[in-house]
């Protein structure tokens, strides 16, 4: 998979944070689009401290999969 709009390089739009029960919720935008479970959670904690920045957002766009579906305003 890749940028090919360059829109995670560039926008950056997905954040996270990790909860006290080790998962990961996923932001779009400011919008929490989805949970990751511990598993998921604990590799993108291993790709965040890689310290590649577009990794971290390719990463959450994977995990996030296919949620836009057209009707969010």
């Amino acid at each position: 998979m890749e940028d090919r709009r360059r829109v995670l390089s560039d926008e950056r739009p997905f954040s996270y944070r990790i909860t006290k029960d080790g998962k990961a919720i996923v932001s779009w935008n400011g919008r929490a689009v989805v949970t990751l479970g511990a598993m998921d959670a604990a590799r993108l904690e291993r790709t965040a401290a890689s310290g590649d920045e577009y990794a971290v957002q390719l990463f959450l766009a994977k995990a996030t999969g296919n949620f836009k579906h057209g009707n969010e305003r």
